[in-house]
């Protein structure tokens, strides 16, 4: 299904899923982020990158997965709290974030299938925003097998034609908001086809920062495990602020922990937060040892994790060009030059 929506009728299809509850970039005081529409008049497109992906609409940061309790005498109570949701639809989603997505979908579904992240994912509509040019000087979508206008994690695509919107539809949930916008789209013609394509042609073309030699760079990392020359150099700036990891569209480590509030009778809550294997204590063992006791560690677990483990465990590098861990580190640490500079090593 492939149509073309006017585009100062975007905010009357916002009206119309009024059953969904929506969301859309905007702006805040810290930049661009994604938060709730409460006037259809307030979805705005014409956006640079936001500062977060939509990762937390469907993986919070932090959320209970089950209530206990136990009076005295008694057997504990335990109660799980899957969430339900109503439906959503997000818009202006970038084809790194919705790539993003779909990575994480595979960490949540493969060996166990998380029943809080799918009650969530399985509600969300995902409009995705194809990139005329880069949203950020950061980006390198393309260097990491993605694609300014990537399809992949999105329920419907828009691509920005100046006076409208191409619109296509690329699920069933996606063609379900596109019915309900009715007679406010038109069929796409052969020349909204053609300038469509061309805007993707011209948005690959873009100057983008580049990794060299991404193919074969997993068996690079592995021969470089005790290189520790190098993961000290790249590591020693580091603040462990995680910034890098809580920005990042595919990160994913939790922990879990028990907020009791109430001891007699016992009472609490089991809460997953979001974590990050930037910090020092997310490896440390009770008996007081930590295995990735320093920053070169840290940093090689997490460059490592996205460019070999991740490869070897499910045939996708675990990183999708968006940039944010390079423009948003407060020291400069950048995963572009730090796995240019491990194809280039040579001990």
């Amino acid at each position: 299904m492939e149509k073309i929506l006017k585009k100062d009728r975007l905010s009357d299809w916002v009206a119309k899923l009024d059953s969904y509850n929506v969301y859309a970039p905007a702006f805040g005081d810290e930049g661009w982020v994604y938060e709730a529409v409460e006037d259809a008049k307030e979805a705005e497109l014409d956006f640079p990158r936001t500062i977060h992906s939509p990762k937390n609409l469907v993986f919070p940061q932090r959320e209970v997965l089950f209530s206990f309790k136990q009076e005295k005498g008694q057997q504990p109570e335990l109660t799980q709290t899957i969430p339900d949701p109503d439906p959503f639809v997000v818009f202006g989603v970038r084809a790194c974030d919705a790539k993003g997505l779909t990575l994480t979908d595979v960490v949540f579904s493969k060996e166990f299938e998380d029943p809080y992240y799918w009650a969530r994912r399985n509600k969300g509509v995902f409009v995705g925003l194809a990139c005329n040019e880069p949203p950020s000087p950061a980006c390198f979508c393309l260097s990491v097998e993605g694609s300014p206008h990537g399809e992949a994690g999105m329920d419907a695509q828009m691509t920005d034609l100046g006076d409208r919107y191409y619109v296509k539809a690329l699920t069933g949930k996606g063609k379900e908001i596109v019915k309900l916008g009715g007679a406010l789209f038109k069929d796409a013609a052969a020349k909204d086809k053609k300038d469509m394509e061309k805007a993707h042609a011209l948005a690959e073309k873009h100057p983008q920062r580049a990794i060299n030699g991404l193919k074969g760079v997993e068996d690079k990392l592995r021969s470089m495990f005790e290189a520790s020359d190098f993961w000290d150099d790249g590591s020693k700036a580091c603040i462990q602020c995680g910034i890098c990891t809580f920005l990042c569209p595919t990160c994913h480590c939790f922990d879990m922990n028990d907020e009791v509030s109430s001891s007699a009778p016992l009472k609490g809550e089991r809460v997953r937060t979001w974590d990050t294997c930037q910090f020092p204590e997310f490896t440390m063992h009770s008996s007081g040892h930590n295995p990735r006791p320093d920053n070169a560690s840290r940093l090689r677990q997490r460059v490592c994790h996205k460019f070999q483990y991740f490869f070897e465990n499910h045939g996708e590098h675990q990183c999708t060009g968006c940039g944010r861990c390079v423009s948003e580190c407060p020291v400069g640490i950048d995963i572009v030059a730090t796995v240019n500079g491990a194809s280039d090593y040579d001990g």
